[in-house]
C-alpha cells in the first residue's frame, strides 16, 4: 500500500459511502472501488462490511484506519516542517470568521503580517456551523466562531467571555421605568420588546439568549433571527425590532445598547481547528497572537 491508498481508504471509512468518498476525493466511483478491492486482497483480510450502498469498517479496518490516519498526519507534519525549515513561515492560511468573531482579529493579523509577511490570507464569513464543517473538510485552516458549539472531532483556545447587551434602534426606544438604578435593564422587560434574535435556530449564541428567558419562566417576543449581524444592525436602527449582542458587536455598529440586569450574562468565542490534522507554524503563531491581545473593556 502507498500513502495515496491510505489517503483513499480514509476517505471510504470516514463517508462510509464510495460515492461521497469519490466526490471528496474528485475521483469517480469505479477506480476508488478498485483500489480497495486491491487494499483488501493485498492484505488478506475485508476492510469493510458492504449493506447497500453504505460501507461499515471491520475490525481489521479499524485498526488500518487508526494507522492510516497517523501516517498521513505524519506525511503532512513532514512535509511542512521541511518547507518551513528550508523556506521560513510562509504560504497561505485560509481563516474562518462569522458576523459575531472576536473583536481581535484585524489587530492580530496586523501584527502577524509585519512578523510574518510571506504568508497571505483567505477570509471566508459563514455561519458557525459551516465554519466547522469547512474545519472538518480541511478546506479552512482555523476558524472563529461563537460559543457553545459541539467540539466533538476539534481542537479549540477560548478567546474570553464578554458581556451581552440590550441593543435598540430607530424608534424602537427603551420604556420609562425599564432601566434600573444603574442604568440595566432586565430579562423581564426585554421580554416584552420585539426581538431579532442574533445567529439562527440551533446555533450556540441563538440557544444561549433563548435559554436565558426560558429559566426565568419568560416567553420573548421573536419577530425574526439573522444570522447576519450588519443587516441585523441595520433591522434594529430602522426600528424593526430590538436585540441581545455581545459588546463586540455593539462597538462595531454603535447602536443605543445597555447592560443587562442581574448575573453577568457572557458570550465567549474560540479559535477552532481540526484534530488530529498538522496545524503549520504560521496558524499556529496566529492563534497566539489571537489570544495574547487583550481584550479591551476585560
Amino acid at each position: 500500500m502507498d500513502i495515496k491508498q491510505l489517503r483513499y481508504f480514509i476517505a471510504l471509512a470516514e463517508e462510509r459511502q464510495v460515492t461521497s468518498a469519490a466526490q471528496r476525493l474528485h475521483m469517480s466511483q469505479p477506480p476508488l472501488s478498485q483500489q480497495l478491492k486491491l487494499m483488501e486482497d493485498e492484505l488478506g483480510v475485508p476492510l469493510f462490511i458492504r449493506s447497500g450502498r453504505h460501507l461499515e469498517l471491520t475490525a481489521p479496518g479499524k485498526t488500518l484506519y487508526e494507522h492510516a490516519v497517523a501516517i498521513t498526519r505524519m506525511m503532512e507534519e513532514a512535509k511542512a516542517e521541511v518547507a518551513e525549515s528550508g523556506l521560513g513561515i510562509r504560504g497561505k492560511l485560509a481563516i474562518g470568521v462569522n458576523t459575531l468573531s472576536d473583536e481581535r482579529l484585524p489587530e492580530a493579523l496586523n501584527v502577524f503580517r509585519g512578523m510574518y509577511p510571506n504568508v497571505t490570507f483567505k477570509i471566508q464569513q459563514n455561519e458557525t456551523n459551516m465554519l466547522a464543517k469547512l474545519i472538518k473538510d480541511k478546506s479552512l485552516d482555523l476558524a472563529i466562531v461563537r460559543l457553545p458549539i459541539a467540539l466533538d472531532d476539534l481542537n479549540y483556545v477560548e478567546l474570553g467571555a464578554e458581556p451581552l447587551y440590550f441593543v435598540t434602534g430607530g424608534e424602537t426606544a427603551i420604556h420609562d421605568g425599564d432601566l434600573d438604578g444603574e442604568g440595566a435593564v432586565s430579562f423581564e422587560a426585554i421580554a416584552r420588546y420585539p426581538l431579532i434574535l442574533p445567529s439562527t435556530e440551533g446555533l450556540g449564541l441563538y440557544d444561549f439568549i433563548l435559554e436565558q428567558f426560558h429559566t426565568r419562566g419568560l416567553s420573548p417576543v421573536i419577530v425574526g433571527e439573522c444570522s447576519d449581524i450588519g443587516m441585523l444592525a441595520e433591522l434594529v436602527a430602522a426600528g424593526f425590532g430590538v436585540s441581545i449582542l455581545p459588546r463586540t458587536s455593539v462597538r462595531r455598529y454603535k447602536q443605543p445598547a445597555y447592560p443587562i440586569s442581574g448575573p453577568q450574562h457572557t458570550s465567549s468565542s474560540a479559535v477552532i481547528w481540526l484534530k488530529g490534522r498538522y496545524l503549520n507554524k504560521a496558524a499556529q503563531k496566529l492563534i497566539e497572537l489571537i489570544a495574547n491581545i487583550p481584550r479591551e473593556g476585560r
